[in-house]
């Protein structure tokens, strides 16, 4: 099962490989043998699918499916009881979700989108459910590798569950593959429909819902990964000691001279203790919600420091009084003992390094000296953050906090010696959280009641084995089964296509 909303704006390698294959088919000399080689080696090719499947697996599978019986008959029972209730609880969410997103339609105008936001497909998120992806607006093209390898084991994982279930009810196994359609990787195994016609309703469960069964164990044990990650890095990597720069952007308003550097912990943003990335996106959230931090200035530093400058107005209706082109200097106010708003062209580094941070002058009374709380007079949403990274000299920041958080690539695991590699622990860290996200959805998804999709055969078979007594007419019930697939349907297509419409249209 394929998820939904990717955007193409190349073709893909695998679409010229189709139109080779099309064209050496339409060929009256080459179409005998290339049909031939493409059936020795279990290969087929059509437009925009490509698939392989093969035997050498079979022992293996079947291995498996004869592994204590006992534990399987539990394991896969307790599997189709999950995968009855996510059947419905897929339809609960995909309910919420499509009223959350019609009410954001009618409510909210479409914003621009950063390029660097990410909303993986079909994320089961606390807002609701998500079910679009394009590469460069909410999925990062250096990402795609996490994206593709963990839809392939998703994949894999989800038909190895109906692959070994299907053995485990006697059901006959030819074999199992893996496909391309268009660019997504994707498994399946080939089982004997006359032995999965034959079986009881409850065996048939039992094999429909162990893919997302298996999908929902591998989200869960890559989440205990995830969650355990710093005790099993534990001897290699440390924790809790700050934020650890691992790429700088180009175009990063934090890259320069004295800007950050891949290696650099930063352990403080403005008065905010950083122990964690956690933290430094907490800290960077609260420094953008609230206002601007002064710094306490001793009245003879501020007479002695400021000069003569011409103020004027932004167009926000913030004051600026320094010359546009001075790359120290900023504007900052200040209000003196008669509540006049005064504003003051200072050098940036001199007054923040040998300051504390304050509110109000009242912050800054000390020891009878007269001081002021001097605040920096900058445009809406723009901030200037003070970042510590020692033993190198603190940046000072001018800009929008989010800015900063998008631009630049920390993580929380610092290597205890100089030889290890500070990329490893981000990519076990972001590899676990795209497998928690693509096999929980492939999970819920799979789970909705839809043509085409587990919950198809899932609800099949629940119906059988529920109301065969009540519904004594099997047209009847298939009747009802063919309403309620039409319905989850229509839901799940009307989430896809609102979900890209909201995509597209931000």
């Amino acid at each position: 099962v394929l998820p939904f909303g990717h955007i193409i704006q190349n073709l893909p390698r695998s679409f010229w490989s189709n139109i080779f294959s099309v064209v050496l088919q339409s060929s009256n000399s080459l179409k005998a043998s290339y049909e031939d080689w493409l059936l020795t080696y279990g290969l087929s090719i059509s437009p925009f699918h490509m698939r392989w499947q093969t035997a050498l697996f079979n022992r293996q599978f079947y291995n498996w499916g004869r592994w204590k019986p006992r534990f399987l008959y539990l394991w896969f029972s307790i599997g189709m009881v999950f995968g009855i209730v996510a059947m419905f609880g897929s339809v609960i969410l995909l309910g919420k979700t499509l009223m959350q997103t019609l009410t954001q339609m009618l409510t909210e105008a479409p914003k621009a989108q950063n390029d660097r936001m990410l909303q993986v497909v079909v994320s089961v998120l606390p807002s609701g459910l998500y079910l679009q992806v394009v590469p460069g607006v909410n999925l990062p093209v250096s990402q795609l590798t996490y994206f593709f390898a963990a839809i392939l084991i998703s994949g894999v994982i989800h038909e190895i569950g109906h692959g070994v279930a299907a053995i485990r009810e006697q059901v006959r196994f030819n074999g199992f593959g893996i496909f391309i359609f268009i660019v997504y990787p994707g498994a399946f195994v080939d089982l004997f429909t006359t032995h999965l016609q034959l079986i009881s309703p409850v065996q048939q469960l039992r094999i429909f819902c162990a893919g997302v069964w298996h999908n929902f164990v591998l989200g869960v044990v890559s989440f205990m990964g995830l969650f355990l990650l710093p005790a099993i890095l534990f001897p290699f990597y440390s924790t809790g000691v700050g934020a650890l720069v691992t790429e700088v952007a180009e175009d990063s308003p934090a890259n320069g001279p004295r800007g950050l550097f891949v290696g650099d912990l930063v352990t403080n943003l403005q008065d905010c203790p950083v122990y964690s990335v956690e933290d430094w996106n907490s800290c960077l959230g609260d420094i953008s919600e609230k206002s601007q931090v002064g710094y306490c200035l001793s009245a003879a530093t501020l007479q002695q420091l400021s000069f003569p400058a011409r103020v004027y107005r932004r167009l926000d209706g913030t004051v600026e009084c320094c010359s546009n082109n001075s790359l120290t200097d900023i504007c900052f106010s200040y209000s003196n003992n008669l509540d006049n708003q005064l504003y003051a062209c200072l050098p940036a580094r001199k007054v923040i390094e040998a300051s504390k941070v304050c509110r109000t002058n009242m912050d800054c009374q000390k020891d009878f000296v007269p001081s002021f709380c001097v605040t920096p007079s900058l445009e809406n949403q723009t901030r200037l953050i003070r970042v510590k990274h020692p033993p190198h000299i603190d940046m000072l920041y001018v800009g929008h906090p989010m800015h900063l958080q998008y631009t630049v690539s920390l993580s929380s695991f610092v290597p205890r010696q100089n030889f290890l590699s500070i990329d490893l622990p981000v990519v076990i860290e972001t590899f676990c959280k795209y497998l928690i996200s693509l096999s929980g959805a492939l999970a819920v998804i799979n789970a909705v009641p839809c043509f085409a999709l587990d919950g198809q055969w899932i609800l099949n078979s629940f119906l059988e084995a529920t109301l065969s007594s009540l519904i004594v007419e099997k047209q009847n019930r298939e009747l009802l089964g063919f309403l309620i697939l039409l319905a989850g349907s229509a839901l799940l297509a009307a989430n896809v296509a609102l979900g890209l419409w909201m995509v597209t249209a931000r």
